[in-house]
């Protein structure tokens, strides 16, 4: 069996590659770095001239070739590598008709947990919103605990706005759910440990990406003032990233993204580092239905996986894909059709036009960039 050609599209918010065989078997991945789908889709194009003609069930052997022979790499390549490298996992899982977590090891579990997100523009609409989601079968919530217009704020501000809306959601759904916190890098370290310190009575569960993640100093330096478990790695593309973050011993819980941090070949050896220093491994999702079915694989997988996002966003276009994954409260049901179990439906993709992501930028009171 043999490549025969590598195909990306760029499709709504999503860019999308099929990988076509000789064999009639095609398999599908996707990219996860969002802001810069049209850059990764010139590299898988560029990338596509290596893999024609080869084997692709030689996985580990074409990633450790593509990623060391020309010295650089870098998100733009790493999510492009990931895409192919989930579609040629699909191929291979077709191939032998096995699904791709029994080639991984087989299911550690038969359903993966996934948390729903609380949105609102007050901490009424906050906790109102918690409680429709416990509602609706969720047992562990996140929020951004960021009003509108926050970034106009003084510190002192932002922090007693946060405790505030975080409170409201607890009082609202009780000690029984999960409470998590993305912080999405909106702090700086001195504003990141005051709101930690505030929070520790209402025992949140994580408190995700604090700080931006260029500095691992700076994350140290919080990680000696804050109690609460921390969570970060989403923009990390490749596992000697995670492996600092790991060794640095300064989280509870790691982000690799699948689409972004080497696929299933490289994930996988990311969550059996972190299984050896018993941290545990939360997935950022972004992307289509697709990139959700992908993910459930690896979740089904590794041992140490504790949580992700249900990302019910990408709902609307599960007409991309013959068979979306099936959710049964706060869990999605892990499915046995081979490879990543889904196959893209060409002909739906031209009603969805690509849609470049917009800089627009986010301003503090004196017009400088708040994050």
């Amino acid at each position: 069996m043999k490549i025969t050609k590598i195909t990306p599209f760029l499709v709504d918010k999503y860019l999308l590659v099929r990988v076509y065989t000789d064999a009639g078997i095609i398999g599908n991945g996707e990219a996860g770095l969002w802001s810069h789908h049209a850059a990764t889709c010139r590299a898988i194009e560029d990338l596509s001239h290596y893999f024609v003609g080869k084997d692709p069930t030689r996985i580990e052997h074409h990633y450790q070739t593509v990623s060391r022979d020309t010295h650089f790499m870098g998100a733009v390549i790493s999510a492009a590598l990931s895409a192919i490298d989930i579609a040629l996992w699909d191929i291979l899982g077709k191939s032998v008709g096995l699904p791709v977590h029994q080639l991984l090891g087989g299911k550690c579990r038969d359903k993966v947990k996934v948390f729903a997100n609380v949105r609102g523009n007050s901490p009424q609409e906050m906790a109102e919103h918690a409680i429709q989601q416990v509602e609706a079968g969720y047992l562990s919530l996140r929020t951004q605990p960021f009003l509108p217009g926050w970034e106009q704020q003084t510190p002192t501000q932002i922090v007693t706005s946060a405790l505030e809306v975080t409170a409201a959601i607890r009082e609202a759904v009780g000690y029984g759910i999960d409470l998590g916190l993305e912080i999405h890098r909106n702090l700086r370290p001195e504003e990141a440990i005051t709101l930690a310190t505030a929070l520790e009575p209402l025992r949140i569960l994580y408190y995700e990406d604090a700080l931006a993640p260029e500095s691992v100093e700076a994350l140290s330096y919080i990680a000696r003032s804050v109690k609460l478990p921390m969570a970060s790695g989403e923009r990390f593309y490749n596992i000697y990233q995670f492996k600092d973050l790991i060794d640095r011993q300064i989280v509870s819980l790691i982000r690799p993204d699948l689409s972004l941090a080497g696929g299933f070949t490289q994930v996988k050896k990311i969550a059996a580092m972190a299984e050896a220093a018993f941290v545990g491994i939360f997935p950022h999702l972004m992307g289509s239905p697709l990139n959700i079915a992908a993910f459930t694989h690896l979740d089904a997988a590794i041992p140490n996986y504790v949580l992700m996002e249900s990302h019910t966003d990408a709902d609307p276009m599960n007409e991309l894909i013959d068979h979306p994954v099936e959710r049964q409260g706060g869990y999605i049901l892990v499915s046995d059709r081979p490879g990543i179990g889904v196959e893209i439906d060409e002909s739906k993709l031209a009603k969805y036009p690509y849609k470049r992501k917009t800089i627009t930028g986010a301003f503090g009171a004196d017009g400088s960039v708040a994050h």
